[in-house]
């Protein structure tokens, strides 16, 4: 946890931002803006080719803001995720919509967390930002990652949860002016995710674990 930390002090990290919708677009903004390599992933070419010709499909974001991003050469968006395994840190940001009994559809979380099992490798983080309910990280996600990848959560790599915090309709929020809540289930992992955030948040609340914060 200690050379992840420096490592995300000295802006050497790389963020894998999954899911470049209204919560994943502003969050691999927000990284970039504060010096960090990002790669963004969705499985929507027309998303990724949008924003490879700098142009956004997001009301708050501007094309002159994705302009931004693509000249400073930190970022790409690709829908290659067989390069899952590039990034230091892996945020899936992708949707959880109520299913017909009014429980989150956890389709695409189980789908992103597969494809970053195929490719998990030592020292990575991955943290779920999508909304859902507690349990979710340690009873859906850590078995995926651990049986494909042969890999032991908490040793190995890590887990973290984050809920993800937007305010679409209120013209004055950014993703970088919220506190931002991280939980995880050992002290390592909640210092690695909490690392990360504190690089684009000007205030990190750390819970005591995965539950909690979901």
């Amino acid at each position: 946890a200690l050379d992840f930390e420096n490592r995300a002090a000295a802006k050497q990290l790389t963020i894998g931002v999954i899911g470049l919708g209204y919560v994943g677009l502003p969050l691999a903004q927000a990284f970039c803006r504060q010096g960090l390599r990002v790669i963004g992933y969705d499985v929507s070419s027309t998303k990724v080719d949008s924003l490879t010709k700098g142009i956004s499909y997001i009301k708050h974001i501007s094309n002159d803001s994705v302009g931004s991003m693509l000249e400073t050469g930190r970022f790409e968006a690709t829908v290659d995720f067989d390069r899952l395994d590039e990034p230091d840190a892996l945020l899936i940001c992708v949707p959880t919509p109520l299913d017909a009994h009014r429980g989150p559809d956890l389709s695409y979380v189980v789908s992103s967390t597969e494809a970053i099992a195929k490719r998990l490798r030592r020292g990575q983080i991955v943290i779920l930002e999508s909304t859902t309910y507690p349990g979710t990280s340690n009873e859906v996600m850590k078995p995926i990652l651990e049986s494909v990848s042969g890999l032991v959560s908490g040793r190995d790599f890590a887990i973290a949860y984050s809920p993800e915090r937007e305010d679409p309709g209120n013209p004055q929020f950014e993703t970088s002016s919220i506190p931002k809540v991280v939980g995880a289930d050992t002290e390592a992992e909640k210092r690695m995710a909490v690392a990360i955030y504190e690089a684009i948040v000007p205030q990190v609340v750390p819970v005591s674990d995965l539950r909690t914060a979901e």
